[in-house]
C-alpha cells in the first residue's frame, strides 16, 4: 500500500507541476532547448519547477549578494538573478570556458547579464579568495558542482553567508544511488556522508526536498 503522504511523480504529472507551478518565459526556454540539444550532458541542467524554487527562495531571503558553483548553460543562475534585490549581485562559478561563454550569452539574452559575475575555473578558487575577504558578505548560496567537492564547497559557503543566509545543494539524493552508494561511487558516498553530516549540523537550520534530484536547505543559525 503507498503512503498517502507522498505520490510518485510521473513524467505527465510533472508536466502538471510546470505547467502550473513554473512561469518558464521564452528567455528560459530557450536556454532549456539549446541545452538539451547538447545530449546527455543535459541532465545536469536544473528542470523548470526547481528554477522557479530557486527564483522563489532568492525572493524570500531578500538577497542581494548570490553566489552559484556549477553555472553549467544558465538557466540556474537566471532563476536566480531575476530573485535579487535590485541592485543585486550574483557571482556565478563554472569551470568550463565554453560553458561560461554560452551562460554569458544566455544571460544576455534573458536581460540579466548587469547582474552576474562569471568566475571561469575551479570553484574551490573563487571560494578561497572570497571567503578571506567577504566572510558573512552573502545572502545565499546554490551548490551544483562537482559532487565529491561538497563538503569543501559547503563549508566554504557557510563562511560566506551572513546568518539568517541560505544554501541550497542540488543533487542529494543522486537518483536514490544515497541510499546503498556503490563502491566505485565516490560521488554517491561522499553526498550520502555530506547528508547525514548536515542533518546533525548545529550551525543549521535543514530541510531535505524530493525535488528533481533531492534539494536540501540549510538555512544558517
Amino acid at each position: 500500500m503507498s503512503d498517502p503522504k507522498f505520490i510518485a511523480l510521473t513524467p505527465e504529472l510533472h508536466d502538471y507541476v510546470v505547467r502550473n507551478g513554473a512561469r518558464e518565459d521564452d528567455a528560459l526556454a530557450a536556454v532549456r532547448e539549446s541545452t538539451a540539444a547538447l545530449g546527455d550532458v543535459a541532465v545536469m541542467q536544473i528542470s523548470p519547477d526547481q528554477g522557479a524554487l530557486m527564483t522563489m527562495l532568492t525572493r524570500l531571503v531578500g538577497a542581494t549578494k548570490a553566489i552559484e558553483l556549477g553555472t553549467f548553460t544558465g538557466y540556474s543562475a537566471i532563476c536566480i538573478a531575476r530573485g535579487l534585490e535590485p541592485g543585486g549581485r550574483l557571482t556565478a562559478c563554472e569551470l568550463e570556458p565554453e560553458r561560461a561563454e554560452a551562460a554569458r550569452a544566455n544571460f544576455e539574452a534573458a536581460g540579466v547579464a548587469d547582474r552576474i559575475d562569471i568566475a571561469v575555473g575551479p570553484a574551490s578558487e573563487t571560494l578561497a579568495r572570497l571567503t578571506g575577504s567577504e566572510a558573512e558578505a552573502y545572502d545565499f548560496a546554490f551548490i551544483d558542482a562537482d559532487k565529491t567537492g561538497y563538503p569543501g564547497y559547503y563549508e566554504s559557503c557557510l563562511t560566506l553567508l551572513r546568518p539568517g543566509g541560505l544554501i541550497v545543494l542540488d543533487n542529494v539524493l543522486r537518483g536514490g544511488t544515497v541510499l546503498d552508494p556503490a563502491a566505485d561511487d565516490e560521488g554517491g558516498r561522499v553526498i550520502a556522508e555530506l547528508n547525514e553530516r548536515i542533518a546533525s549540523d548545529e550551525r543549521v537550520d535543514v530541510a531535505m526536498l524530493a525535488v528533481a534530484d533531492g534539494i536540501t536547505l540549510a538555512r544558517k543559525r
